[in-house]
Parts: structure tokens; C-alpha cells; sequence
């Protein structure tokens, strides 16, 4: 008897943006496709993979292997490549695919014609638009040396979408006004949190190890990665409790050095510690044992360290940007990105003042639970379901 899931449409998401090192777009497609695997819903699924071993790692780390539902399938060439451009698009057709889900930006173009609507129907995930908006930001990005190709790209893609998901309406308004993409082909579905990020206990600092602050993420500029450490260096002045470190947790990037240089002009020594790309495992206790998350951006598609750090019971500053005031609510010190004296009394202010912590930690356990990876994909399966009966 033919199992009642082979008649289901099928989905084509493809996964190729799962690297070694997890970065926030690989993050979030492992987190949907976990839950797509627990929902059960009436879909299949071919996952496309950079490689046979990101294929299997994907298939064990999302709790689908053995799902006849699902099937990870190695895709030669990247999505950007011609190669892997025309493989991804063969694919699809030969499976008679209903949709293709990319959650980069980035779509096989002889899928996704200049005619709308398509066969399969293409959609893709756009997190930020952040080299349109604002390219001071992104200065040695390979999006704004080619300024004039993304720009180019980015139109063509907004052309031909038939949909397009995102994670805030601040990145909504960003594809209305710079791409004049309609606003009911933009979905928003905010970024979830996931059930492993909670609190994990006593602080180290409530045992009498010294108080950290955490930053979670890159270095490029709009980061404002060099403003953190300005910040920092302003609070010690000010009063924070002798010997707190600013932990920075992010790969590092050779060609973003001004941190790093900002720390030695200021004479901060070890009370920057650089810990590099840190997994899962590793980044959960960082969340648990800091006593205070900062992430002063100029702009954010959503921010997802802010939610995270909320849930682990860790109180959040972060900056009044784009889509920061939309995770944070008022369960946060919010100040505008270059305000040095400003962020630095909300430093010394919460890790001062044992009744402002426990606020903040409280509000932002609350806030946490409003960001769910379920609620994420289950407005993605309705957004298939539309785009199938279209």
C-alpha cells in the first residue's frame, strides 16, 4: 500500500546556507526544519545540502532521518554558483516540486522566470537589506564592493518572487521602499527562541567570579562592535564593579579589525576577551553565565541574541535601531547606537543595581516566550498552503 505522504506536495527548501560554523541564516533553517519534522505537516520535503556530510548532519540534527517524509539530497555547487543555479532548478522541475523555499536570499533564476506565478513557487527569506540601506554599514562586503550587481540582484529576486518571508516589520518596510515588493507578498514570521536557551542557574559573579558582559555576533560595522568597547571602556571609568569582562563571541574577521584596535587604543587588556566562533553547547552557557547582554547595532533584521539572552534569564541593552525596539519591547535598556555615555551608564546602572537586573531579567523571560520557532513554521506551512491553492 502506497503511504497516504507520497500524494502530499512536495517542498524543495534549500539548505546549501548550512555551513560548519553555524551562522544565523544556518541557525534558523536547522530551527524550521527541526520543527517541520515534529509537526508533521502534510508536506514532503527535499532538503537541498552542500555536501553528502551536510546532508547527513542535517538529516541527524533535525530529527528527520529515517522520515520517509524527508529527503536531504547533495546539491554540487552553491547557490550563487551557474552550476548550482541550474542543479537546484533541474531538481525542482524533475520532482514536479509545489514550492521552493531558499532561506537566503537568493533563488535559482531559471526557476524562478520573469513571469509570475510560477509553476514551483519561489520564496525566499530576506533577513536584511542592510547594503541597500544603509552600504556605509558594510563597507568590505563583497554586496557593497559589487554595489551595482547586488543592487541589480536584489531587484531581479523582488521581481520574481512569488513570495518573500522575513523576520520584522522594520526589514518589511526596508523591501517595500527599496525593492517595491508589494506588501502581500511579504510574510513576516519573527525568529523564534529555542527551548534550550533558559536560565541555568546561579550566576558565576553570584559565587564571586567577576561580572561579564556578552556580545553575540560579527564584526562588521553596522554591529557598531568598536562603539561596544568604546561603551565598555566608558563604564569602567564610570563605576562598574571591579573587574567585569566584556566577553565577544563571533568569529573573527580579518577584515574588521577596528575592535580590536579600539581595545588595545583604550588600554583595556584582558578585560576583552576574544572567544571566537562558539557552538551551540558553548554559546548557551555564555548566554546563562553573563550577567548582562549588549548589542548596540546600527541595524538589525531582527536580532536574534537579544531573544536569547532574555530567555537564559540574562538582562539585554541594546540599541533603539531598526528592528532591536520590535524584540526587545520594554524589557530592555535602549539606547541609540552612538550614545558612548548613555550605554555606558546603562552598563554600570545594571550591574550595580541588583533591583534593575532582577526587572530586567524577569521582563525579558516574559518577552522570551513570545518568540517561537513553532509559531515561525507553522506561518510558513500557511504560507505554502496559499501559495499551493494559488
Amino acid at each position: 500500500m502506497v503511504p497516504k505522504w507520497q500524494d502530499w506536495p512536495e517542498v524543495v527548501l534549500d539548505a546549501r546556507w548550512v555551513e560548519r560554523e553555524l551562522s544565523g541564516i544556518g541557525r534558523y533553517t536547522v530551527a524550521i526544519l527541526r520543527e517541520f519534522a515534529a509537526m508533521r505537516p502534510e508536506f514532503r520535503f527535499c532538503v537541498l545540502a552542500g555536501s553528502e556530510e551536510r546532508a547527513a548532519w542535517l538529516a541527524a540534527e533535525t530529527g528527520a532521518a529515517g522520515d520517509g517524509r524527508f529527503s536531504f539530497v547533495p546539491v554540487a555547487g552553491g547557490p550563487f554558483s551557474p552550476r548550482g543555479q541550474w542543479a537546484a532548478a533541474r531538481l525542482a522541475r524533475k520532482r514536479g516540486a509545489a514550492v521552493f523555499h531558499s532561506t537566503n536570499f537568493m533563488l535559482p533564476l531559471p526557476l524562478a522566470g520573469r513571469k509570475r506565478p510560477h509553476a514551483t513557487k519561489c520564496v525566499c527569506n530576506i533577513h536584511d537589506l542592510i547594503p541597500l540601506a544603509h552600504p556605509e554599514f558594510t563597507p568590505k562586503a563583497l554586496k557593497t564592493r559589487f554595489f551595482p550587481v547586488y543592487r541589480a540582484l536584489m531587484r531581479e529576486i523582488a521581481a520574481r518572487g512569488d513570495a518573500f518571508v522575513t523576520a520584522s516589520d522594520s526589514a518589511k518596510g526596508d523591501m517595500m521602499r527599496l525593492l517595491g515588493v508589494e506588501e502581500g507578498r511579504i510574510l513576516v514570521a519573527t525568529d523564534g527562541v529555542d527551548g534550550r536557551y533558559r536560565p541555568g542557574g546561579e550566576k558565576p559573579s553570584a559565587r564571586g567570579e567577576a561580572k561579564r558582559i556578552l556580545y553575540v555576533g560579527r564584526a562588521d560595522p553596522y554591529k557598531n562592535l568598536a562603539g561596544l568597547v568604546r561603551a565598555f571602556a566608558r563604564a569602567r571609568e564610570l563605576g562598574l564593579p571591579a573587574g567585569t569582562r566584556l566577553l565577544v563571541a563571533g568569529s573573527p574577521d580579518s577584515r574588521y579589525p577596528e575592535a580590536a584596535a579600539e581595545a588595545r587604543r583604550l588600554g583595556l587588556g584582558d578585560a576583552v576577551e576574544w572567544l571566537g566562533y562558539v557552538d551551540d553547547a558553548a554559546l548557551l552557557k555564555a548566554y546563562q553565565e553573563a550577567d548582562l547582554l549588549a548589542l548596540l547595532s546600527r541595524y538589525e533584521g531582527f536580532g536574534l541574541p537579544v531573544a536569547e539572552a532574555m530567555a537564559c534569564g540574562t538582562p539585554v541593552l541594546c540599541s533603539d535601531a531598526a528592528s532591536l525596539p520590535e524584540v526587545a519591547g520594554a524589557a530592555a535598556r535602549l539606547v541609540a547606537p552612538d550614545d558612548t555615555e548613555g550605554a555606558a551608564r546603562a552598563m554600570v546602572k545594571v550591574l550595580s543595581d541588583p533591583a534593575e537586573a532582577a526587572r530586567l531579567r524577569l521582563a525579558g523571560l516574559a518577552r522570551a516566550g513570545r518568540f517561537s520557532w513553532r509559531a515561525s513554521a507553522s506561518a510558513l506551512l500557511g504560507l505554502y498552503e496559499r501559495l499551493v491553492r494559488a
